[in-house]
């Protein structure tokens, strides 16, 4: 069974903490004591490290060999439109796992009334939930999780592959769309619940997006986010 991996702020002199919320997360959740070994990362690096010592509120590791990092993560940045707060949460989830290495929240015009306005007062927790499925996937990095933008602010990013999903049928499959190339950048552009409105295709078109089909089937908007980062996950293996 492969090691446990855990995010610390820094390494120094020889040791590492985890503190606060986090550190009962370890000790009382997962039972972690002392002596047992597990993988530290400050998002750059990994070590293997030991428990030096378990409280409520400090979790301290004492770092033992430097490991093999493995290869960087390929840049990609999903554009997510904001929906309901927990299903939202659950693509997070789910597109940490998958290997995204930026989440954007946008308001898109179905998404509901409210949600960009809440979603400024929800960014840590997702930050938490990335980092937490970031630990359970052995990531070496956390993703970014930005604050939620309006739509003209997505559409500037300048990614080498830029696709929106499109229920509307006539779209290229995803999967023969994306060819990408080894240093190449992915920005994937999922909706809300009701889809995008004709003035935003025509925004995408405009911005020099493509539009991509995940199939015949009408996805909910997290499961669109699963389908779509496993066809790219797949691509760049």
């Amino acid at each position: 069974m492969a090691r446990r991996r855990f995010f610390v702020e820094q390494v120094h002199s020889g040791f590492a903490d985890i503190t606060g919320e986090s550190a009962h997360h370890l000790t009382r959740v997962l039972r972690v004591e002392k002596g047992q070994t597990f993988e530290i990362t400050d998002n750059n690096r990994v070590w293997l490290a030991t428990v030096e010592s378990a409280r409520k509120d400090l979790v301290r590791f004492e770092v033992g060999e430097e490991l093999d990092p493995g290869p960087p993560a390929p840049p990609v940045t999903l554009y997510l439109a904001l929906i309901k707060f927990d299903h939202f949460e659950w693509a997070v989830e789910k597109a940490t796992e998958l290997g995204v290495t930026r989440i954007v929240p946008v308001a898109a015009s179905r998404s509901e009334r409210g949600l960009y306005e809440g979603g400024q007062k929800r960014v840590e927790r997702w930050r938490r939930i990335a980092q937490e499925a970031s630990e359970q996937s052995r990531r070496l990095r956390v993703p970014e999780v930005d604050a939620p933008v309006k739509l003209p602010a997505a559409l500037k990013d300048v990614s080498t592959h830029r696709y929106w999903c499109d229920e509307r049928p006539g779209a290229p499959p995803l999967v023969r769309a994306f060819t990408p190339k080894p240093d190449d950048s992915t920005a994937l552009l999922i909706g809300p619940e009701g889809g995008w409105t004709d003035p935003e295709r025509d925004q995408f078109l405009a911005a020099g997006w493509q539009g991509v089909s995940l199939g015949r089937l009408v996805l909910r908007a997290e499961t669109a986010v699963c389908a779509s980062l496993a066809v790219i996950a797949q691509q760049w293996l």
